[in-house]
Parts: structure tokens; C-alpha cells; sequence
């Protein structure tokens, strides 16, 4: 298979499958104590994953400026330093956050606030640019997101950004910034048990990239998570908001999501594959425009995750047998 992408109509190359940095920012929290992120982590190893996903071929890394409340951009600028122009760096804005509490205060979807928040990505990303910006606000109001549309063009004039993007599971919504001269991209929730038509023909009809979160269904198809599997309290699928299913307050994974999760698992390991490689083929068999962002906390995931462009998208047959096991 082709292992790189256009991103959208921006003219961006970048590697097929992209690397997303939610998890290595580490533990934070909402004002209410839920957890937001993905437990502990450790810095240097994310270090060295950045640096081997780029060795391994991975030029994509998606981050935003929340995650760790602010760790992760940090974190990320330091891992590429010097290669930063051996990357595509995408981030997002929107929300506000107390970085000495770890704690996300609220949104603010004004313009002003998108220039002060791209001006605190760059310092935090060590770099004079952003290759893909994104609107982190799912539900903003489609009016205002127009005029953040147009706040966006404005930064691409000032060369202080490349491309941007909305991250948002609503096509009506994500159309809104594709209307856009320099929009490239939509980024959506998408994986073998959630599947996204309506936002695959948006990007398909507006020559959109799909960057799809959630690849591997936030750790279900990794083929390692088992029903009575315990979740350590910082991590956000041990209390899962309302929009994150398969999991459980309290009690960890769904068993009737793991069990649809068994039930592929022969198709999605056939050719030599892991589970999380062949859920990767999925999406890139699903959609030619479509770029995985799944996350990392190791070098062994780096390398796991990585190794999947090798193995390429799955087969007709094989697609349409995951059809028939999900009876879709």
C-alpha cells in the first residue's frame, strides 16, 4: 500500500498512519476530579517512542494543547527538536485549563482565545508553526465556528499555520470548515466497531483527510484488555464519560464489547497481523483518505502500531467478513 497521504487538499504529505499524544501527557482531571487522562506516564520513554515512530517511518503526530494540559505538546516538542521538519505537527485549542492543577476549567470559543492558545502551542512546541490546527470545541455553534474558520485563515496568511481542521463527530459541523480554502481535514471517531459513513463521504465529497481518534477503540482492540482487568484511577476509562463507550464505571472493559472485539479477532490477526495492526488495516481498507491516530505510551506500541504499514489495509473479502461477524 501506499504508506504516505495527502492531507486533504493542502498538499501536506504525511505517513499513512499518524501518531496520537492524548495519552502521554499524562494524568490530569476535570474540575470535578474526573479522570482525563491515561494514567501515569513516563517522560523519557515517551521520548524515545516520538523518536523511533520517526525512524520507523511515522511522520504525523496529533496533540492538542489540553492534553496534560500542556505536557503533551511539551513533551512532543521536545522529542522532535531538532527533526521538527521531519514532522507534521497538529494540535488543537478550545479549552481553557489550570497547567499548575492539571485541571481543564471550561471553553472559550472566541477568536481571541484561538490566537492567545496558538501562541502558547508554538512556545510549548518549541516552533514557529502549526501544520494542522483543529478546533477542539466538538459541539460549537456552526455561526461561530465560521468565524473561527475565518480566524484560521488568517493565522495560514501570517505563515503561522499550514492547514486546519475540525475535530468534531458531526459531518453538518465538520462541512462548516470544509468550506474553507484551507481546510485539509476532519478529524472524527472511527474504528471496526464505530464506524463513521457520513463523515467518510463528507471527506470523500469535500477532498478532506479523515484523521481518525479512536483507532483502536481506546484500548479494546489491542486484543490484550480482558473483562475483569482493573483500571488504574487516573486513567479516564476507569470513570468513562458519557461519549466513551465499551467500558464501565468502575469495572473496566464492557464484556459484550470485548466479546464482539473476539469475534474478529481471526480476521483481524489473518496475515501475520496483531489485533491492533489489523484494526489499522480496517481503517485504511475502509477509506483511502483516512489517517489512524492511535496512541502510545511505549516504544513496544510504537514499534506495534508502526509495523502495521507494512502489513497494509485488509481485503475486500476480508472487509466484508467483518461485516457479516458485526451483522452490519
Amino acid at each position: 500500500m501506499e504508506t504516505t497521504r495527502t492531507l486533504g487538499r493542502s498538499g501536506i504529505e504525511v505517513s499513512a498512519l499518524g501518531f496520537g499524544c492524548w495519552a502521554i501527557g499524562g494524568e490530569w482531571q476535570a474540575t470535578d476530579g474526573q479522570p482525563l487522562g491515561w494514567g501515569k506516564v513516563d517522560d523519557e520513554e515517551s521520548v524515545r517512542a516520538i523518536r523511533r515512530a520517526l525512524d520507523l517511518g511515522v511522520t504525523f503526530f496529533d496533540t492538542a494543547d489540553v492534553y496534560g494540559t500542556g505536557h503533551s505538546e511539551q513533551i512532543l516538542g521536545r522529542a522532535l527538536g531538532k527533526r521538527r521538519d521531519d514532522a507534521v505537527v497538529a494540535t488543537k485549542w478550545g479549552n481553557l485549563f489550570d497547567a499548575d492543577a492539571r485541571t481543564l476549567t471550561g471553553s472559550d470559543d472566541s477568536p481571541e482565545h484561538a490566537r492567545r492558545a496558538l501562541t502558547a502551542s508554538l512556545r510549548r512546541l518549541g516552533t514557529d508553526h502549526i501544520d494542522l490546527y483543529q478546533l477542539h470545541i466538538a459541539d460549537a455553534d456552526p455561526d461561530r465556528a465560521a468565524e473561527l474558520r475565518e480566524t484560521c485563515e488568517e493565522f495560514v496568511r501570517e505563515g503561522l499555520v499550514r492547514a486546519y481542521a475540525w475535530s468534531t463527530d458531526d459531518p453538518e459541523r465538520a462541512a462548516v470548515f470544509a468550506r474553507g480554502e484551507h481546510c485539509a481535514a476532519v478529524q472524527h471517531m472511527a474504528n471496526v466497531l464505530q464506524d463513521a459513513p457520513e463523515m467518510f463521504a463528507l471527506c470523500e465529497r469535500a477532498g478532506l483527510a479523515s484523521i481518525a481518534r479512536s483507532p483502536l477503540a481506546m484500548g479494546l482492540l489491542s486484543g490484550q484488555r480482558k473483562v475483569r482487568d482493573r483500571l488504574e484511577a487516573g486513567d479516564i476509562r476507569s470513570r468513562p464519560p458519557v461519549w466513551l463507550r465499551g467500558f464501565r464505571d468502575g469495572s473496566g472493559a464492557d464484556p459484550a464489547w470485548l466479546a464482539r472485539v473476539e469475534a474478529l479477532r481471526d480476521i483481524l490477526t489473518s496475515d501475520g497481523r496483531t489485533p491492533a495492526q489489523g484494526a489499522l488495516a480496517w481503517l485504511w481498507a475502509r477509506s483511502p483518505h483516512t489517517v489512524p491516530i492511535p496512541g502510545f505510551r511505549s516504544v513496544a506500541q510504537a514499534e506495534e502500531n508502526a509495523g502495521a504499514l507494512e502489513k497494509g489495509p485488509l481485503t475486500g473479502g476480508q472487509m466484508a467478513e467483518v461485516e457479516r461477524v458485526l451483522g452490519r
